[in-house]
């Protein structure tokens, strides 16, 4: 099996935020591989806003009656290799959560939204070195989240070999420790003919270390989804798949892995009574 950090520099792409400021920053010649989120912060090698940035909602829950309950959120979505470090996977973070990744307004899928947490690289080049693995994610907003979560979906980007898969392959592969949550959305990936792999072999691939970020909830368990190179190219306009161009030049076939997702989400969520 190939290890995943050998092939993180090759799912980089050209990493300009829609709505942020644009910068051509390259890789810092003196950087080295992040331990944590907490130690890329505190490295000065990086800049937030620079090299990397942060996006989150947490939605008001605002609960003053004695007599009527304001609705609980179930769910987070996170991408912990967004931007330029896992290409599409920040577009998906937003759209799953119920938002339009070119301007934060509803989506066309209807249905609930929900909470989100991204990290995304900004640089020009190498942005694989920013890339933190998903045991050792311990940024404060992501963990208290996720924390706070009944369900977290992790989205994550791979290449075929890391998953056994012929190369070329376009497939999503579900993982996490949530088996009900995964069953929903192998379910609903293949009723939507979207190729769906059950994770397994290499942890970081299959996201059952019950340290991995997906899995730090309420329950314990959550579930990660890693789609490859090719599925996730299919989600946008030939030659506009970069950052500054991949939230307003969305195919069907995004959409389509967006509602499947969302479907799933609310299965899950659907079995869960919040007393």
């Amino acid at each position: 099996m190939i290890r995943r950090r050998t092939l993180l520099t090759a799912l980089a792409t050209t990493p300009v935020l829609s709505g942020v400021a644009v910068t051509t920053t390259a890789t810092p010649a003196a950087a080295a591989e992040p331990a944590s989120n907490t130690a890329l912060y505190a490295d000065p090698t990086w800049t937030e806003g620079v090299h990397w940035g942060r996006r989150s909602r947490r939605h008001l829950i605002d609960d003053q009656s004695r007599t009527d309950r304001a609705p609980f959120l179930r769910s987070t979505v996170i991408a912990p290799h967004g931007g330029g470090i896992e290409g599409g996977t920040s577009e998906l973070c937003l759209a799953i959560a119920g938002y339009d990744p070119a301007d934060l307004a509803p989506t066309p899928v209807a249905g609930p939204v929900h909470d989100f947490w991204m990290f995304e690289g900004l640089m020009s080049s190498g942005n694989g070195a920013l890339h933190v693995t998903s045991t050792h994610c311990d940024d404060t907003i992501a963990r208290s989240l996720c924390a706070g979560s009944l369900n977290v979906l992790s989205l994550h980007g791979c290449k075929p070999e890391q998953a056994g898969l012929e190369p070329g392959a376009a497939a999503v592969l579900v993982g996490g420790l949530n088996p009900t949550f995964r069953q929903y959305l192998m379910e609903e990936f293949t009723a939507a003919g979207i190729r769906a792999v059950t994770a397994s072999g290499e942890e970081e691939i299959a996201g059952i270390d019950p340290d991995n970020i997906c899995n730090r909830t309420l329950l314990g368990m959550g579930a990660q989804l890693e789609t490859t190179t090719a599925l996730r190219t299919a989600m946008f306009a030939a030659g506009k798949n970069t950052i500054a161009d991949r939230a307003t030049n969305l195919l069907p076939p995004f959409w389509t892995f967006t509602a499947a997702t969302r479907r799933a989400i609310d299965r899950v969520e659907a079995g869960q009574t919040v007393l």
